[in-house]
């Protein structure tokens, strides 16, 4: 059977702006409504399940609220969205935004990397709530894609974000915090859907691309 592929009306993000903690912040805000399914590591509404938005909020840089959860929802019902999202957190600038589109995917990073570091780094880990994202990839794939296939693409997702910031001369695999959130089409009841998202399928190089050129583009340049 055919994968049906619809065009990616989710793609482009609109720009938010709110007065908190004295500061003029913003937030990037996709309204893309039903039939889509999302794979995130995000705090509100991660995990993988049908999304009817996603908004990568920024907050001021020390952020120390420790619900941040109910904060996003309390945005997001300021912003007037319903229904089951995902809600991103990052102290970077939102306005300063890579995107990327490559063969129907389009991402969008936000990126800040005053604290990083390699994945795999001696010491033991943080208990409870972490500090905002800083590295926060969003993708769209105009396809269906299985439960395995969204997992396997947010695994091609964080692989293209190393290569970027490795090819931009960083020293790390990226932040303590990044989130990652991807959208796919919902596949059509009983129909069929891509079950593979590796960096050499149709939809994860394509994936794969977008997102190395989207975190290349919002990464700040080498002092």
């Amino acid at each position: 059977m055919t994968v049906v592929v619809e065009p990616n009306r989710a793609a482009r993000p609109e720009l938010l702006e709110r007065d908190e903690d004295g500061q003029r912040l913003g937030a990037l805000l996709w309204r893309h409504g039903p039939g889509w399914r999302a794979v995130s590591s995000a705090v509100l509404g991660g995990g993988i399940g049908a999304r009817a938005w996603v908004m990568n909020v920024q907050v001021a840089h020390g952020y120390t609220r420790t619900d941040p959860e109910a904060h996003l929802a309390a945005l997001a019902r300021r912003a007037g969205l319903r229904g089951p999202g995902v809600g991103l957190m990052t102290a970077a600038e939102v306005t300063r935004r890579g995107t990327a589109a490559d063969g129907g995917v389009d991402a969008v990073a936000t990126a800040g990397i005053e604290v990083r570091g390699w994945a795999a780094a001696p010491g033991a880990g943080v208990p409870g709530p972490q500090a905002p994202g800083t590295i926060n990839i969003v993708v769209t794939v105009p396809a269906p894609l299985t439960d395995a296939a969204l997992v396997n693409a947010v695994a091609t997702a964080t692989e293209a974000k190393v290569q970027a910031l490795l090819d931009a001369g960083h020293d790390c695999s990226g932040t303590p915090t990044d989130a990652v959130c991807v959208l796919a089409r919902a596949p059509r009841p009983g129909g069929p859907a891509e079950p593979f998202a590796g960096p050499r399928s149709l939809w994860g190089a394509r994936l794969a691309r977008a997102v190395h050129t989207a975190v290349g583009a919002a990464l700040p340049a080498l002092s």
